[in-house]
């Protein structure tokens, strides 16, 4: 087995060449292929499922229990709904011709963009490289799947095993950092399919611009929960802090980034915040079993740069610990912190959680509407009028109410961001969408013939 490794652009022209090879011979088309791409797909997870779960906590001290559900078990069941499903997303849909151009038939057919280049993050190394090769083998691509450098564990997995279960010559792994993903990103593509950060995105963007290529951008940015008094506060904490502390530490684009709360809620919140981090965590973290690391010690050094601002230090009302050997760094939450300190300023990315006080709901979408769209905004309440007003005054990739991170695995809602936060989505049938073209297609029948021009239009016989 050989693990691609281009090293020029020479290199890279050859992976995009032999891929738009196989595409151009028509083997990807069939329904049969990619059955039985997907089925190999759920195969090589089932087997490996012990290595894929050690490889997780290799690269991020990922829980078993996280790996399995988080990674794995969602990557199977995406599998599975494109295998049930295929057909009925293949199908062509027939459309109204208007009586002017009778006798006639139109319908819309999807076709496969052709040979797709996948960049996959570090956070999810697993997930977040498989999802949407599964989208564009559905779709009927060649598939080019460059994974992160940052988990090489998981990376290396990839790269074995990939070979083992799927079609080569049709779907290849390459390993490697910048120099190899900057060659890659120079060669024609028919589509592009980016996860991580906007300062990276525009790099794919303009790089897909030189050849026209359509690119799908999953961003992040600093996802905002409201939370108000109409709300069990211990069930609402307990999915809050799974959703931010349960789910890679922190190291999520969905996790909550930010809370916002009426200052009257805001003590008694913190205490129920508090409470939960012990209940789920312990009375010290470091020895729990269910937290993940942070990623390198680039990413740590940055968190604590973040922890160590004057406008967060004195800010901590819990947690804060650190130990850059371990790459842990405890949970934390910090109480108002000025709205222009570093922390407010970016995509947290980590286990901090500020939590800021707002005089009432209206400054809070005030709040939310000041910086660039979010991913994901959070809502937790009961009241009918601010769900109202959250769904039409705010905007975002998606609403979530009254959880945290689960929207992710409902297959046939559409995830993706707009402005900041990404353009296009995948899941379900817009995973398959979105490596897919719609062509339309008109049949006129022979049967009909211009007869003459009348004031009003032509006569069709």
């Amino acid at each position: 087995m050989t693990i691609i490794k281009p090293h020029s652009v020479l290199d890279a022209a050859k992976v995009a060449s032999c891929l738009r090879e196989t595409f151009r011979t028509g083997r990807t088309r069939p329904s049969n292929w990619r059955l039985e791409q997907l089925h190999a797909i759920v195969k090589l997870i089932e087997e490996n499922e012990d290595e894929i779960c050690r490889a997780l906590f290799a690269d991020l001290h990922k829980p078993r229990h996280e790996a399995l559900t988080m990674e794995s078990l969602v990557v199977t069941a995406s599998a599975k709904h494109a295998i049930k499903n295929l057909n009925k997303w293949r199908a062509p849909v027939k459309k109204e011709t208007p009586y002017i151009v009778w006798p006639a038939s139109a319908f819309i057919l999807p076709e496969p963009l052709g040979v797709a280049f996948v960049i996959a993050p570090w956070n999810f190394p697993f997930l977040l490289a498989v999802d949407p090769v599964i989208g564009a083998i559905a779709a009927g691509c060649t598939v080019c799947l460059k994974t992160s450098e940052v988990t090489p564990a998981t990376s290396e997995l990839l790269s074995t095993l990939v070979p083992k279960y799927l079609d080569n010559d049709a779907i290849k792994v390459v390993e490697g950092g910048v120099p190899e993903v900057t060659a890659l990103l120079e060669q024609k593509w028919d589509k592009i399919f980016y996860t991580g950060n906007p300062k990276v995105g525009r790099i794919v963007m303009g790089a897909a611009a030189k050849h026209l290529t359509p690119v799908t951008l999953e961003l992040g940015g600093k996802c905002p929960v409201f939370i108000d008094d109409t709300v069990d506060l211990q069930l609402a904490s307990r999915r809050i802090m799974a959703g931010k502390y349960g789910s890679n530490s922190g190291q999520a684009c969905i996790s909550p980034d930010y809370i916002l709360v009426e200052e009257h809620l805001a003590p008694k919140l913190i205490k129920q915040f508090r409470s939960t981090l012990v209940e789920f965590f312990g009375e010290d973290p470091r020895t729990s079993k269910d937290l993940s690391r942070i990623v390198n010690k680039n990413h740590f050094q940055r968190l604590s740069r973040l922890l160590d601002d004057p406008a967060t230090a004195d800010r901590i009302v819990h947690g804060g610990e650190r130990d850059e050997d371990s790459l842990y760094i405890a949970p934390t939450l910090i109480e108002d912190p000025a709205l222009d300190s570093p922390i407010m300023a970016d995509e947290i990315f980590g286990p901090l959680l500020p939590i800021i006080t707002v005089r009432n709901v209206n400054a809070a979408i005030d709040l939310i509407n000041d910086k660039p769209k979010a991913l994901v905004v959070h809502l937790f309440s009961t009241n009918k009028d601010y769900v109202k007003m959250f769904t039409e005054e705010t905007s975002s990739g998606g609403l979530v109410m009254n959880d945290c991170i689960m929207q992710f695995i409902v297959p046939e809602l559409p995830f993706g961001g707009v402005g900041e936060s990404g353009t296009g989505a995948y899941h379900g049938k817009a995973s398959f969408d979105t490596f897919s073209h719609f062509k339309s297609i008109f049949n006129k029948s022979q049967s009909g013939r211009f007869a003459k021009l009348r004031p009003y239009g032509v006569c069709v016989l």
